[in-house]
């Protein structure tokens, strides 16, 4: 890796790397070697939310170096919550002895384009009464509604009014349990119900819960500061609210989709990475995907290693809430099947503009349908839903180099793999948005032998 710029040290660690937004990179090379995984970003922005519920200081480990932290970590700071760096790299202490409200404007300087202040509603209605939420942000790739957070909120008891500034929520007569029954399994949601109802009068019980491994694992967060949570089948989660929570000391799981980002770029540019801290309980569905089109891993205790075992195959693929098959590994693995031998589906039911990257791998070479209203299929596991689109990938085809520019999180991924595997050199642009869930990522990519250079 060579930069064309000189880089000013900061005092923020997601900006030790260099800060450029545009990189060139010449492809044609396999990227072989190892890369790590810390926490994972659905985790860790979460749980540093759920501090705010403890009374002491709550320890987080395994938390990555990226900017959504950073996003978090200043709300937090802004609200009066004291974030210290441990001893050892990748942990935190979060001390909210000294929380308090912040204003519309604060939130949303240090909120930027994420939507996680979203989240802080139940907390901050249990701590101070009061939650005030900005305009929210987040990444291009459909429509995410907040209409499921208010009204469970509201379930609650809570008091949503809408102004120009945003919305200012507000429980005067303090919170209590309530039935809920989501319309759509939906994460964000589910953590919104889950960081409420804990300390809320009386029992909750939420039906249709999303059950992903993040999710399993900020209810193993929040039983160690003292909640009595229970799942039972059918995606039913049941919470006995609970006077007071204590901090916590928990290591994050590891981050599922940027290993399964890792082992899409050893498909696409044929290479071998060994992703460290990736396991395979929590990958199941992506390894049966991965090995049906032609990948082949070798499950380690400390990691999984991946790389080709033939000729790439089509594959059909349906994006579903877990257990299913992730919307968040169809864009890198697009990017492999553009080299698969034939023609492969991929059913996205969860985003409606997911598939808009694949304009640009087009434009280097792919060929890619995008049906926008989805294609019916006799074979189809996963419900038909309104919202959903599809893209055929025939393959296989060269890629070129291409002036592109990153959409997104995961589609920036997949375009930086996408022009890693190409001929020629590329020249991706806004790849900022990258460091949202992937921790120094140019650095991997250096360490993995990519060649490229900042240049802007």
């Amino acid at each position: 890796m060579k930069s064309a710029l000189s880089v000013t040290p900061s005092t923020q660690a997601a900006e030790k790397e260099p800060a450029g937004e545009v990189l060139a990179i010449r492809g044609g090379r396999p990227l072989t070697g190892r890369v790590e995984v810390k926490g994972a970003k659905n985790l860790v922005t979460k749980a540093m939310v759920a501090a705010l519920l403890g009374e002491t200081t709550s320890t987080l480990r395994d938390v990555p170096d990226i900017s959504d932290v950073q996003v978090v970590r200043s709300l937090l700071e802004v609200h009066g919550v004291r974030v210290i760096d441990g001893d050892e790299e990748g942990t935190i202490h979060l001390d909210p002895s000294g929380a308090v409200s912040a204003h519309f404007e604060e939130i949303d300087a240090h909120a930027g384009a994420s939507r996680i202040p979203i989240l802080f509603c139940g907390p901050l209605l249990h701590l101070l009464g009061e939650a005030l939420i900005p305009d929210l942000g987040g990444c291009r790739i459909g429509d995410r509604p907040i209409n499921f957070h208010m009204d469970a909120l509201r379930a609650f008891g809570a008091i949503v009014d809408k102004s120009y500034e945003g919305i200012r929520i507000t429980a005067p007569d303090g919170l209590h349990g309530a039935n809920i029954d989501l319309p759509y399994p939906s994460v964000g949601a589910t953590e919104q119900v889950l960081l409420t109802a804990v300390k809320a009068r009386g029992t909750t019980e939420l039906r249709n819960a999303a059950i992903e491994p993040e999710i399993m694992d900020l209810i193993a967060v929040l039983q160690k500061m003292g909640a009595i949570i229970s799942y039972e089948p059918n995606r039913v989660i049941l919470i006995e609210g609970v006077d007071e929570l204590r901090g916590y000391d928990h290591r994050a799981i590891f981050d599922r989709n940027e290993a399964a980002s890792w082992a899409c770029a050893a498909l696409a540019t044929d290479g071998d990475i060994f992703v460290g801290g990736a396991k395979q309980q929590e990958m199941l569905t992506f390894l049966n995907v991965f090995r049906k089109a032609g990948g082949w891993f070798d499950v380690h205790e400390d990691g999984i290693q991946f790389r080709r075992g033939g000729p790439l195959k089509p594959v059909v693929v349906e994006t579903d809430v877990h257990p299913g098959f992730m919307t968040d590994w169809q864009q890198p693995l697009i990017v492999a099947l553009t080299q698969a031998e034939g023609r492969s589906t991929v059913h996205e039911t969860v985003y409606e503009n997911r598939l808009g990257f694949t304009s640009a791998l087009n434009q280097m070479g792919a060929d890619i349908v995008v049906h926008p209203h989805g294609i019916e299929a006799s074979d189809r596991r996963v419900p038909r839903r309104a919202l959903e689109q599809a893209a055929v990938i025939t393959g296989p085809t060269p890629l070129h180099s291409a002036d592109v520019e990153v959409p997104d999180l995961r589609g920036g991924y997949s375009y930086v793999i996408a022009a890693l595997a190409a001929q020629g050199e590329s020249t991706v642009r806004n790849v900022g948005i990258i460091r949202r869930g992937y921790e120094k990522f140019l650095t991997k990519l250096d360490t993995l032998g990519a060649d490229f250079d900042v240049i802007g």
